[in-house]
Parts: C-alpha cells; structure tokens; sequence
C-alpha cells in the first residue's frame, strides 16, 4: 500500500493541473465572447467606425481620417443596423437630422456603399446653384471670404480652392472649399425635398457628387441615415504603409485626434 502512495499522489496533482488549465482556457473564451458581444452591441446601437476615404468634404475631414458617427442620433433602421440584420421598413426611435448635420448614409442607388455629407435640405425645401451661391427656398445663404489655400487632391495632386465660412438657415456655420463658382455644378436646377428626403452636399462643393447628382445621389430617404459623425479618433496623412511600422509616429495627424465634428465645423484641424 505504501509504495502505491507516491502514485496516487501524481495522480492527483496532474489531475489537479488539468481542471485548473480548463478553467482558466474557460475563463478565458468566456471573457472573449463577453468582449465580442459588447463589442457587437455597441457597435449595433452606439458608436460604429468609419474612415474618410475621398476629398469631398475637405476641409473638414480629410483622407485618412477615422471616425465614429453614433448609431443612436436618429433612430434605427435596416439601414443603420450592420450585416443586414433588421428587415424591417421604417425607423423606430426616430429622431430627424438637423440642418448642417454630418451624417453617413447608404447611397439611393447602391445601398451597399457609404457616403458622408452634410445636410442642407430638409423636407419641403427648395435648393438651387446659381453662380457658385447657394439658394435654400430662394434666400442665398451666406458666406464669408477666409482666403486662398492649397489642398492636396487623392488623384490629381495639389489644388488651390478659396476657403469661405458658410452661415446655413438657422445660425449653423461650417467651412466650405471652392475651386471655382462656374464647375459643373455650380449652376443647378431648383430641386424640391420630397416629404421624409433630404439634400446632401459635400463641403469640397468643386469636388462632390452628392445630391445634386440625381442619378447618383438624389434626395436621399431619411431610413438611408446610418448615423451622425461625431470625433475624429484617429488620422493618418497616409506617408506610411502598414508594414512600414517605424514610420507611424510621423504620419500621424495629431492635432486632428479627439476633434469633434458635430454640427457645424467651422474650423479645420490639420491638412
């Protein structure tokens, strides 16, 4: 019996061993499934990540700028809900944008891409293009000259743009670029909002296709809104590939971190 003893005893601790190994491989899965599910949740209804891929809305958010728009600012739809999980029609906890709002929606006519613009219309309202100026139900809205700057474009280099800050219907003011009050689309049609539709533009006006584009953009429905932009988290001037770790440090735009956007920008951080 007594040299059997020392056996038993190994059994035991290993068997010891091994429980605790499980319990802590459990505690472990556990605590994972725990932070993807919260994750998820916030994710779904709170706050989801985006990042700025274009110059459209320069100089108020540039390429290689990150940020969260919150899920909540207008209620749910299958739109704003991720991975397709709501196939219902309609918002519930609807609550309308405001005039100047910064907000990403599925494009009308292809609602598997993301856009973000800023609200100019409203239901009801009249917008129109004349000569660069920007009419809202025929009152031209106002602008302040700030001056000549130079931005850099995503495909053709540098481009020079005179910088105006904007006053909208209702005191919101923001940061405007234009290149020129005779492009494309700077004389315009009167456009009309249908009832639950709004007007989007982008804050590059030169360099946009954004509601004024009715074949592309459109009034878009009120379900399309996914959410409002709110901060900046996160910005990089794109210098460094991401392989390229030592070089992090230096194309990140710091001053450009935590910055809100909110309704009405009118200052921009960074270029």
């Amino acid at each position: 019996m007594s040299k059997e003893e020392p056996k038993t005893m190994t059994l035991e601790i290993q068997e010891d061993v091994s429980s605790k190994k499980e319990e802590t491989l459990g505690e472990t899965a556990r605590t994972i499934i725990i932070a993807l599910l919260l994750a998820m949740i916030v994710r779904t209804f709170l706050y989801e990540p985006f990042n700025i891929p274009s110059t459209s809305m320069v100089p108020n958010l540039l390429v290689g700028d990150y940020l969260f728009i919150s899920k909540f600012s207008y209620g749910y739809s299958r739109h704003s809900l991720p991975f397709g999980i709501g196939s219902f029609d309609g918002r519930f906890m609807a609550k309308p944008p405001e005039r100047g709002d910064v907000v990403v929606f599925k494009l009308p006519t292809d609602t598997n891409i993301d856009y973000i613009k800023r609200v100019i219309g409203l239901p009801g309202d009249t917008i129109q293009m004349i000569n660069g100026r920007l009419y809202i139900n025929d009152v031209r809205v106002e602008r302040k000259v700030v001056g000549m700057v130079e931005y850099s474009k995503e495909i053709a280099g540098k481009a020079r743009a005179m910088e105006y800050i904007e006053t909208l219907p209702g005191g919101v003011q923001h940061t405007i670029y234009e290149e020129s009050d005779n492009d494309m689309l700077d004389n315009t049609d009167k456009y009309t909002v249908p009832e639950n539709h709004y007007f989007m533009m982008g804050d590059n006006r030169d360099n946009s296709r954004d509601s004024r584009v009715l074949d592309l953009v459109g009034y878009v429905p009120y379900d399309n809104l996914e959410g409002r932009a709110e901060v900046i988290f996160f910005s990089t001037d794109g210098s460094a590939s991401l392989l390229e770790v030592w070089k992090w440090p230096w194309a990140v735009r710091y001053n450009r971190l935590f910055t809100r956007i909110g309704n009405g920008t009118t200052l921009k951080k960074g270029s």
